[in-house]
């Protein structure tokens, strides 16, 4: 759906945007995490078509955006990050005024718009004006202006940027539900929302892209294992198993053991043969759990220069 070939931009003398490349299927959810400046938002306005990359080229449904810009910016549904809307308006004026701009047929117009309510939840808020609505139904009338057209490719930024706890959990909801029919890219700078909603992250620092991986790969594979048995006691116990890959000893004190255990395939089929070998030798069992990668850890590590990968 989106193809993007080492695209670059400068302002002035700042790069912002520096020979990034990646690519997203149709139906991803990605998010595209970075601290503020480290050029989220110029990704964005390029991927929409609102600025133009001063090298690479960027590809909507196999469409190039800066020879055949009508047509791609067509399968482009858009939120900015402060979604300018006319608060003297009612929602649903608002949302004809947007279709007339996306130039819909006046006799699908009506339908559209209905639809657009719907999906984002707007139907108790239909003929309110636009002002008396708190921040989070605005960011759904942004939504809404999104969904008009009936896209194939949402680009959110930063959707839930001043919600409250409860705005939060809403708009989580929605992008879920959204996601079930259109391909989605949100840039963010907080990490529980690309956990909360996102399938795939992409982390950029200092313009570059630094970071593109499934979330279910940065989880890990492995089980963590902490009981009192002693290397080789333990090696000698589990080596039978064969669904057990490998066995590595991370840390000892006081005579509690933590081991990786690296299953051959399934860890979640691994764990209770592991537990019940454990009890069975009459060893004590501290705990056992999935490995886990913290995506916080990584985004600082990343941040701070630390780290630099691409695992596809």
């Amino acid at each position: 759906m989106i193809s993007v070939e080492r695209i670059s931009r400068m302002y002035g003398d700042f790069l912002a945007v520096d020979d990034v490349s990646f690519n997203i299927g149709r139906g991803e959810i990605v998010g595209l995490l970075g601290h503020n400046g480290a050029g989220k938002s110029t990704i964005m306005k390029m991927l929409t078509g609102y600025l133009e990359p001063n090298s690479g080229k960027v590809m909507i449904g196999g469409e190039d955006l800066a020879l055949h810009p009508s047509r791609a910016q067509k399968r482009i549904g858009y939120l900015p990050e402060n979604c300018p809307v006319y608060p003297e308006m009612s929602v649903i004026d608002f949302l004809d005024f947007t279709a007339c701009l996306h130039r819909i047929e006046p006799g699908a117009r009506a339908k559209a718009i209905r639809s657009a309510i719907e999906r984002a939840d707007l139907g108790e808020k239909a003929l309110a004006a636009i002002a008396t609505l708190s921040r989070g139904y605005r960011q759904r009338v942004g939504v809404a202006q999104a969904l008009l057209h009936n896209p194939d490719i949402l680009i959110l930024d930063e959707p839930t940027n001043g919600l409250d706890p409860g705005q939060i959990e809403h708009m989580r909801g929605l992008i879920k539900t959204l996601g079930e029919q259109s391909t989605l890219v949100i840039s963010t700078h907080i990490l529980q929302e690309v956990e909360a909603v996102c399938d795939r992250v992409l982390i950029l620092r200092r313009g570059q892209l630094a970071l593109d991986a499934q979330l279910n790969e940065l989880r890990g594979h492995g089980l963590l294992l902490s009981c009192d048995a002693a290397p080789q006691q333990l090696m000698a116990r589990l080596q039978k198993l064969s669904s057990l890959a490998t066995i590595d000893l991370q840390s000892e004190k006081d005579g509690r053991f933590i081991y990786r255990l690296d299953p051959q395939q399934d860890q979640l089929a691994l764990a209770p043969l592991v537990a019940a070998e454990v009890v069975a030798a009459g060893w004590q069992l501290f705990a056992l759990q999935p490995e886990e990668h913290s995506l916080e850890k990584l985004f600082h590590q990343i941040a701070a220069g630390e780290e630099k990968q691409n695992v596809a």
